[in-house]
């Protein structure tokens, strides 16, 4: 394991598949924008690995509290243990590259208390690159798990608690910085982000191939940023899942920081709540 055992390279990967060291694969590929994560898993995918689809396994119906709000406990535990996960065999997520939708996977399952949970650094694509074996088709019947889900492992913001953290700590927005300015809104109806919060775009945490930047740079980006040792930090983005790669970034650098599971879709669902816009 790499990174404090978050992050799982392709080689060590690839090593302990060998070994008979086998830890359950959750191929979690997702985009807003397409094509549908079902099409990507039967093209190609890590051998045995499960599919999850995270607009249904990995959230709440859309509503008040989100495009992807946090599904109850029962709920994720019945789709964790759908899905293969047992409290006592590790879980490496991956997603197409660059971990945006795989941090999701990583966090709820840390969230939920599973105690080992990897990320494959570079994804898929990685993993191809590096002559990872594949297979194609539909997804394989998976022997159910017996994953015991246990809130609050990780540090949670609810919406109410969100001004606090803007105001005496750092809240860092995932979102791209023309979406944090409100030059542009292309998934919610309100465009800008919320009062005292700081633009942090999740794509620079990234190396070209979809890596995580070493942990030293991390470090150094976040510190620019305000970000310390001690003080509070949260970040958010439109629905919570590319926030999630901010905070497990965050990990890495050696930050501790709250996920805003709601984010922005959740923010703006109330109009009484302040909305800014242009640079910070």
């Amino acid at each position: 394991m790499t990174e404090e055992g978050l992050l799982i390279s392709t080689r060590e990967l690839a090593a302990r598949l060998h070994a008979g060291d086998e830890p359950l694969l959750w191929d979690v590929r997702w985009s807003a924008k397409g094509p549908p994560s079902l099409e990507r898993y039967e093209d190609g995918h890590l051998p045995g690995a499960a599919f999850v689809e995270l607009d249904h396994d990995l959230a709440a119906p859309p509503g008040a509290a989100g495009r992807h709000p946090l599904p109850g406990t029962a709920t994720f535990q019945a789709t964790a243990r759908r899905l293969g996960v047992r409290n006592d065999v590790a879980v490496v997520v991956y997603d197409q590259r660059d971990a945006t939708a795989a941090a999701r996977a990583w966090w709820m399952l840390r969230y939920f208390g599973h105690r080992e949970v990897l990320v494959l650094d570079g994804g898929y694509d990685g993993w191809v690159a590096a002559g990872g074996d594949t297979e194609t088709g539909p997804p394989p019947p998976v022997a159910a798990g017996d994953f015991d889900a246990v809130p609050g492992r990780m540090r949670l913001i609810e919406v109410d608690d969100v001004p606090a953290v803007a105001g005496r700590g750092r809240l860092l927005d995932s979102r791209l910085t023309e979406r944090y300015r409100g030059e542009v809104e292309p998934l919610d109806p309100v465009a800008g982000h919320i009062p005292g919060a700081i633009s942090a775009p999740t794509f620079d945490n990234s190396l070209p191939d979809g890596r995580f930047r070493p942990a030293g740079e991390l470090r150094q980006r976040f510190a620019a940023l305000g970000v310390a040792d001690r003080a509070e930090v949260g970040a958010y983005c439109g629905s919570g899942v590319t926030a999630a790669h901010q905070v497990l970034a965050l990990r890495l650098a050696g930050f501790d920081a709250g996920l805003y599971a709601g984010s922005w879709s959740e923010w703006i669902a109330d109009p009484s709540r302040g909305v800014a816009t242009g640079p910070s």
